[in-house]
C-alpha cells in the first residue's frame, strides 16, 4: 500500500485570511436568517455572532465537566466534551480554509454540536432514552438544537439563542423523519425539511460532522492508552496505526525505547495530519466531479465532504476496534452501568417529586421532557451529587 510522507509535500494550498470565499461556501450576507429577525451586528458576521452567543451560553460552559469516555473522578487529564469540542472547532477550522468554506460557521457548528449531551457520555444517553421510550425518545443531538433554541435563557424577547438557519442546520445532523415532520409543522422550510426532502446540509455542516469524527478516533486512541485499557501493540494491528508509527521509528529510533507517549503522540500526529490532507483532496475532487456553482447548489448533491474510500475504510476499522477493545471493555462497561443507574433513578426521582427540580422544571405540563432537560443539562459531578442526596447512596465519589 503505497504511503505519504507525513505531512505530505503535495498539500493543497490554504486559503488565506481574507480570501473570497468558494462559491459553493455559505456566505453570511446570504444567510437565511434568524426565527427572531435582529440588526445586524456592526463588527460582526452573523456566524460570528453565533459563535459568541455558543461560547458565552450556560451549556458550554457545562462541557468542562461533562464526559468522554472516562468520568471526572477517574483522571484529570482525559478529554471533556469541552477539549474534544475545541478540538473539533480547530479541525474544523483548518479544512474550512484550504476548501474556501465559511470559518466561522464551522467554528459554531462545532462549538454547539454536543450543547445537548447528557452527563456520562453515550450511557447517560442510552439510560434517558430508554426512560424516554414513551415519551418521544432522547436524543443528544436533537438536545443541542433544543438548547440554542429553548432552554437557554439568557434574552428578554425570545427563548434559546437565537441562532441562524445555517448553524441549527449544522447542529442537527441526524434526525428521524418522524421528528422531522414534526419540526416542519412548527417551522416551515426549517431544519427538519431537508430530512423529508432527503437533500444535503451546507458544507460546513458536513465538514464539522467529520471533524467530529476524526476528533474523536484520535483522542479515544490517546484516552485509551493513557488509561491502560489498550496499548500501543494492539494498536498495531490496525493498518492506519501500524503505518504512522512504523514512520515514526523509522526517523526517531530512539522513540523505541522508554516510555511509549511520545510515539503514541508522533503516531497520532501523523495519522490526524493525514486525515486532514485526505479530507481536503477527496473534498475537492467531489466538488470538481459535481461542480456546485452556489451552496444552494451543494444542497442537492449527494455528501461532498469526505474522506477518500481508503482513508474511510481505515478510519471505520480504528471505530470497529475502539468499540470492541475500549467501549466494551470490563472495566469501562462496569463504569457504564453506574452511570446508567445513576440516570434512571434521578429520572424516577423527579418524575415522582418535580419540586426537587428547579420551579422551571417543576412547573412545565410536559413533565417527563421537563425531567429531561433537566437531567441531561447535569455536569457529571452534579448528577452524582444530586443522586447521593435524593438516594442516601453514592454510586461514584465525585470529583
Amino acid at each position: 500500500m503505497a504511503t505519504r510522507a507525513c505531512p505530505p509535500l503535495a498539500v493543497p494550498p490554504a486559503t488565506p485570511l481574507g480570501a473570497e470565499l468558494a462559491p459553493y461556501a455559505s456566505d453570511p450576507a446570504r444567510s437565511r436568517g434568524r426565527r427572531h429577525p435582529e440588526l445586524p451586528a456592526p463588527t460582526r458576521n452573523p456566524y460570528q455572532r453565533d459563535r459568541d452567543r455558543i461560547v458565552h451560553s450556560t451549556a458550554f460552559r457545562r462541557l468542562v465537566y461533562k464526559t468522554q469516555v472516562f468520568l471526572n473522578h477517574e483522571g484529570d487529564l482525559f478529554r471533556t466534551r469541552l477539549t474534544h469540542t475545541l478540538e473539533v472547532a480547530q479541525l474544523g477550522r483548518s479544512i474550512a480554509r484550504s476548501l474556501g468554506l465559511h470559518e466561522d460557521l464551522v467554528e459554531a457548528i462545532a462549538l454547539a454540536h454536543d450543547l445537548g449531551h447528557t452527563p456520562f457520555g453515550h450511557a447517560g444517553q442510552d439510560a434517558l432514552h430508554a426512560c424516554m421510550a414513551g415519551h418521544g425518545g432522547f436524543e443528544h443531538n436533537l438536545q443541542s438544537l433544543r438548547v440554542v433554541d429553548v432552554l437557554e435563557q439568557r434574552y428578554p424577547a425570545f427563548d434559546g439563542l437565537n441562532l441562524t438557519f445555517e448553524t441549527r442546520e449544522g447542529i442537527l445532523k441526524h434526525c428521524a423523519l418522524r421528528v422531522a415532520r414534526w419540526i416542519e409543522r412548527h417551522e416551515p422550510g426549517g431544519v427538519g425539511a431537508r430530512f423529508l426532502a432527503r437533500s444535503q446540509p451546507s458544507l460546513e455542516a458536513q465538514l464539522a460532522n467529520l471533524a467530529d469524527e476524526i476528533a474523536y478516533n484520535a483522542h479515544d486512541v490517546d484516552d485509551g492508552v493513557r488509561s491502560g485499557l489498550i496499548t500501543l501493540e494492539q494498536l498495531g494491528e490496525l493498518p492506519l496505526i501500524a503505518r504512522f508509527r512504523d514512520a515514526a521509528l523509522a526517523e526517531y529510533p530512539s522513540l523505541a525505547v522508554g516510555p511509549q507517549r511520545r510515539l503514541l503522540f508522533e503516531t497520532l500526529r501523523r495519522m490526524l495530519s493525514e486525515q486532514v490532507y485526505d479530507v481536503i483532496d477527496a473534498t475537492r475532487t467531489a466538488l470538481q466531479q459535481h461542480a456546485p456553482g452556489t451552496a444552494d447548489e451543494v444542497r442537492a448533491a449527494p455528501p461532498l465532504v469526505g474522506f477518500s474510500p481508503e482513508m474511510r475504510q481505515q478510519s471505520a476499522q480504528l471505530k470497529r476496534f475502539l468499540f470492541q477493545r475500549l467501549y466494551r471493555h470490563p472495566a469501562v462497561m462496569v463504569t457504564t452501568e453506574r452511570a446508567m443507574q445513576v440516570l434512571r433513578e434521578l429520572f424516577a426521582i423527579y418524575v415522582a417529586r418535580p419540586q426537587e427540580m428547579p420551579p422551571d422544571y417543576a412547573g412545565s405540563p410536559l413533565r417527563e421532557r421537563a425531567v429531561a432537560d433537566y437531567v441531561s443539562g447535569m455536569t457529571d459531578r452534579f448528577a452524582i451529587r444530586e443522586h447521593a442526596r435524593l438516594t442516601g447512596t453514592r454510586v461514584f465519589e465525585p470529583g
